[in-house]
């Protein structure tokens, strides 16, 4: 057992499916292979439909639905959400000014309303099971969004959401010079989240790590951080692929997390801090089975 205290339950989740071949190509082998066992589909990324089949041939992959409402396609065509869309018909990616708007605007909050559904609709469509949705960069932070995402999701099922509440205090256990300014800057909205989050009666984790080490979550701290979490539900988000893919951020270490998922040091402290895998769904319903670790 971890002297930094006894972990119980852990989901750890990878954004992004759907994006690319090599974004599907790292998922399915994170969590056959490795500690993987959720996901976050793009519904409207270029690789979805690949992403769904593979889904169906892994049922025990949790997956759920990652909104897209910046810097990707919609799933309604862009005269239907022109608002929120570039003249390419992509989505714009001045999430500032975006979020602005979307709070100004009437037409703008239809619009985003509609392809809100049309994304849950799109995911209902799958077959698949929903255990979560998210927002892709946390864009459902914003007030609007996170309300639509809730009130919208009820009609689909939805149980479970994230909640971008991450600790800075474990983090300095393991890098005592880890900046803070990112925690506290969304620190008021993730908390307002959370409260309504509890008021619909949706499940979410405790804590979430990925914000600060967002693309640089290497083997070294994904293996201390799960040996250091906090008791109760945490979730930690990467972004595993198999290398750079058209949009994908430069910075990124797609790699070097596909790599720290699979990694022996990371299952080793699944082991010792005596963690308890699985998805939203599986928390949620004692009767689902959770993954142990070999």
């Amino acid at each position: 057992m971890s002297s930094c205290g006894p972990l119980r339950r852990l989901i750890v989740t990878a954004d992004d499916f759907g994006a690319s071949l090599e974004v599907n190509d790292a998922v399915e082998a994170a969590h056959r292979e490795g500690i993987l066992t959720a996901a976050s589909l793009m519904v409207s990324g270029t690789a979805a439909a690949d992403a769904v089949a593979r889904a169906r041939r892994i049922p025990s992959l949790r997956v759920g639905l990652h909104l897209v409402l910046v810097e990707g396609r919609p799933v309604l065509p862009p005269a239907a959400v022109s608002h929120l869309v570039n003249a390419d018909g992509t989505f714009r990616s001045d999430m500032a000014a975006l979020g602005t708007l979307i709070a100004c605007s009437a037409e703008a909050r239809r619009e985003l309303a509609n392809e809100i559904g049309a994304q849950f609709e799109a995911f209902q469509a799958t077959g698949l099971p929903l255990d979560h949705c998210n927002a892709h960069k946390h864009f459902h932070l914003h007030p609007v969004i996170g309300r639509l995402l809730m009130s919208i999701g009820a009609r689909f099922g939805l149980r479970a959401t994230r909640v971008p509440l991450e600790p800075a205090d474990v983090l300095r256990q393991l890098e005592s010079d880890s900046p803070r300014a990112l925690a506290l800057l969304m620190a008021p909205w993730a908390l307002l989240l959370r409260r309504r989050v509890r008021a619909a009666g949706l499940i979410a984790a405790d804590r979430v790590f990925g914000l600060q080490w967002s693309g640089q979550m290497t083997t070294e701290r994904l293996s201390r951080l799960i040996r250091c979490l906090p008791e109760g539900l945490s979730e930690i988000y990467l972004h595993p692929a198999t290398g750079p893919y058209a949009g994908s951020a430069p910075d990124y270490g797609y790699r070097e997390e596909l790599a720290a998922l699979l990694s022996p040091q990371a299952a080793a402290a699944c082991r010792d801090a005596a963690v308890q895998l699985g998805g939203f769904r599986d928390f949620a319903a004692p009767e689902l089975h959770t993954r142990t670790v070999p």
